[in-house]
């Protein structure tokens, strides 16, 4: 019984569309183009029998989409923007693989690999699983990098950004004392 229900619900949902696009007032499918090229001459459509106007819409106006932000890939550590923000990616990572089998990241910065690599080594923390115990590899809740780390970019802040790292709160604060 619960099937059927849900199976005429589905069907009289299915309909909805055809009753606001006018198909059960009596315009036919061979009516349709006639109708198209009315509403594009006179830039108003009807739906469900309400005039509606077609120019001007965000849906139909052609908006180019905006620059995306350049890449910075100069290997130069930027400052961080706030308190414990993860560190951004100073290199290319475009086609790094990281899925369940392989971490391209971990080639350079695991443990064992930064004496050859010459790349930063992972902090103790990702080496820690929920419960604080430190294990032997990267623990699997820091293990797909991308889900903290970004790469840097050279886009501009989309809000004001106040923050002031420790050293230049406790510089101002002894300069004011003085």
């Amino acid at each position: 019984m619960k099937t059927r229900f849900l199976i005429a619900a589905l069907a009289l949902l299915a309909g909805v569309p055809a009753l606001t696009i006018g198909v059960t007032s009596g315009v036919g499918a061979a009516d349709k183009p006639i109708v198209a090229a009315q509403s594009a001459a006179n830039a108003t459509g009807t739906v469900g029998g309400i005039k509606v106007p077609s120019t001007n819409h965000p849906i139909t106006l052609d908006v180019p989409a905006e620059a995306t932000h350049r890449e910075i890939t100069d290997d130069q550590k930027r400052v961080r923007n706030y308190a414990d923000q993860p560190p951004l990616i100073p290199h290319a990572i475009r086609d790094y693989q990281i899925d369940l089998n392989i971490n391209k990241c971990l080639t350079c910065h695991d443990r064992r690999n930064t004496a050859g690599s010459q790349a930063p080594m992972l902090s103790v923390t990702h080496f820690q699983d929920r419960d604080g115990q430190t294990l032997g590899t990267v623990a699997a809740r820091r293990y797909f990098c991308t889900q903290c780390h970004v790469q840097q970019t050279d886009a501009q802040p989309m809000v004001p950004n106040s923050f002031r790292d420790f050293d230049s709160v406790l510089g101002h604060a002894q300069g004011g004392q003085k």
